[in-house]
């Protein structure tokens, strides 16, 4: 980062880019008691911005593209949802031998979280085969809901035109296996039906969810969603969530599906989560706005005492575990 950039104003090493990340999870990390290499996870963030892609000068720090989270284990990827930060994760696929496959689970269908797909080069190329898991909606499967946005109206080519092979499959809350990960499922409170997804491998778990509003708004969510949510998050090594609000702003967008940063941090300090990374930033939110942000809550978790370790994701964030 230049001397200019707006991120230089957090805690040194921690306003986080790919080689900071990969730092601040500790070089030990991947090497035993003798120091000998052992397995880790590798988590990288290719978009973190939250409703449309927010390009620009005052967006560069944390970047602009919108949710996708690749997580890998050992020698295999899943990717969490297909915003347009899928687009760059795809040109990094070309240069890679090894198995022409790629796994996607979605949270949900909203334009943000899926409108990077037709641009993933991957599916360009017959050698690759995709896997794709997201949630039914109004009784529309992943195929048919995602054949949709690339229909004529919308986008020239059609999804049966791509030459990859595709596989989809309906997620529900529960859980799955793809080895090495142990994936679970829960429904969160967003317009439409919204999973988060807790993904376990290796000993290590991030848990990944965009959007989710903690409090307000009125969602078909059962008796004890909250303390099962808490459950669900329980002492993740990460947790990406949604806080594309602060306190003052979200009065204004009850209903929206959408979390505070004060919301977000007690879940993480409740649930004993080891790091919780701010996502799903307001496309409006400069670099400027919401470093200052990240540190007031760095400032008040300290002063509460607390383990938490607090960050707000940014594009090209790498995070070693």
């Amino acid at each position: 980062m230049g001397p200019s950039d707006p991120r230089e104003a957090a805690t040194p090493g921690d306003a986080l880019g790919a080689s900071g990340a990969a730092e601040d999870a500790g070089a030990g990390a991947a090497e035993d008691a003798l120091g000998s290499p052992v397995p880790s996870v590798t988590v990288r963030c290719w978009g973190t911005r939250g409703s449309t892609p927010s390009p620009g000068p005052d967006t560069v720090g944390y970047g602009g593209n919108t949710s996708c989270v690749e997580v890998r284990a050992g020698g295999t990827r899943i990717i969490l949802d297909a915003g347009t930060g899928i687009r760059l994760l795809g040109e990094e696929f070309r240069g890679e031998a090894g198995d022409k496959k790629a796994v996607i689970f979605l949270t949900h269908f909203h334009w943000d979280h899926i409108q990077g797909l037709p641009f993933f080069a991957p599916a360009h190329d017959p050698a690759f085969h995709i896997s794709i898991f997201g949630p039914e909606q109004e009784g529309l499967g992943v195929e048919a809901l995602l054949a949709g946005q690339m229909g004529p109206i919308y986008y020239p080519v059609s999804l049966q035109e791509l030459p990859a092979s595709f596989t989809f499959a309906e997620v529900e809350e529960g859980s799955f296996t793809h080895e090495p990960f142990e994936v679970h499922a829960m429904r969160m409170r967003h317009p439409s039906v919204t999973m988060g997804y807790r993904a376990e491998a290796l000993g290590r778990s991030v848990v990944f969810i965009p959007d989710n509003e903690l409090e307000g708004g009125s969602f078909p969510t059962p008796t004890g969603w909250r303390e099962a949510l808490e459950e669900f998050v329980r002492g993740a090594d990460i947790l990406f969530h949604d806080a594309m609000f602060t306190e003052e702003e979200g009065p204004s967008f009850r209903g929206w599906g959408h979390s505070t940063f004060e919301q977000v941090v007690e879940l993480a300090i409740r649930a004993e989560v080891k790091k919780v990374f701010f996502f799903h930033h307001a496309p409006g939110r400069s670099d400027a706005e919401l470093t200052k942000l990240l540190n007031r809550f760095r400032e008040e978790v300290s002063n509460r005492g607390r383990d938490l370790q607090v960050h707000a994701a940014a594009e090209g964030d790498t995070i070693l575990l």
